[in-house]
């Protein structure tokens, strides 16, 4: 065995034979590759303008599955206004365009936009169907098996009468700041559902610290449903919000147990 330092380097480069595949798919001689920050379920590195995914394997939880194939066809059906450009895929292993910015932190009014633009949008094929309405919601919730935590709620509310395209994963760390304006990433959990699973991620005190390092302030969460333009889907969270909370808090809890570092005080935050 090598050192521990060896063995560092090592994890931090993509397989040769992987970088060897993409490379003759792109044509390209891809070189001098540096792992990107952020992820918490694939690895992922960039070289210049080519980002690749490695797709880990069980990794996925119930409320963030990770399916290299729902990712596939989101960034095929939606590039490249808003997503990456998908550049190259093979098994296991998917590559995309490099979007230069930053992830984001304030504004919450374009993000409001931008998602519900991927809600108007028409899903790819094989969308997983996502549990909507007040009995599916926490029958879903419960089945995390989380334990230590309140009662879960009961809402009355039998959901939206279509389906709509969810990415299922809109933290800040995901949300990329661009020149030509916002682009969604890491879309390895979208499916046919409810919007207001999206609204209540974004919202989260538990992904906004995670993903952020700070909840969003009182005029902050206003301002982000102020700006989502289809009303009927705001009053719908707003109804299921206790729920949809209780369902972050849930995964959160389920994380900790697990031991991953930060979700304690994650689900501390999301039950305040």
């Amino acid at each position: 065995m090598g050192n521990a330092n060896e063995e560092q380097a090592h994890a931090s480069q993509p397989d040769p034979a992987l970088v060897r595949e993409l490379s003759a798919a792109l044509s390209l001689p891809l070189r001098d590759w540096r792992p990107l920050a952020g992820g918490r379920s694939n690895r992922v590195w960039r070289s210049d303008d080519v980002v690749l995914k490695q797709v880990l394997p069980d990794t996925g939880t119930p409320l963030f599955p990770n399916d290299p194939r729902a990712e596939v066809a989101a960034l095929r059906a939606l590039s490249p206004l808003l997503v990456p450009q998908l550049l190259a895929e093979g098994a296991g292993w998917f590559a995309y365009a490099h979007v230069p910015g930053r992830a984001w932190t304030n504004d919450p009014g374009p993000v409001a936009r931008l998602l519900a633009e991927v809600h108007a949008t028409p899903a790819p094929k094989g969308m997983r169907l996502l549990p909507m309405g007040g009995q599916a919601i926490a029958e879903q919730a419960r089945g995390f098996g989380a334990t230590g935590l309140p009662e879960c709620p009961v809402i009355d509310d039998p959901g939206p009468t279509c389906r709509a395209l969810v990415h299922g994963d809109p933290v800040p760390a995901n949300i990329v700041v661009a020149a030509e304006g916002l682009r969604l990433i890491d879309w390895q959990c979208p499916g046919l559902g409810d919007p207001v699973d999206d609204l209540a991620l974004f919202l989260s005190p538990a992904m906004q610290v995670l993903y952020r390092g700070r909840p969003l302030t009182a005029e902050e969460g206003a301002a982000f449903l102020d700006a989502y333009p289809n009303r009927t889907t705001v009053e719908r969270y707003l109804r299921l919000a206790p729920l949809l909370g209780w369902r972050i808090a849930a995964h959160c809890a389920l994380r900790a147990a697990r031991g991953d570092q930060g979700y304690a005080e994650a689900l501390r935050l999301q039950l305040a």
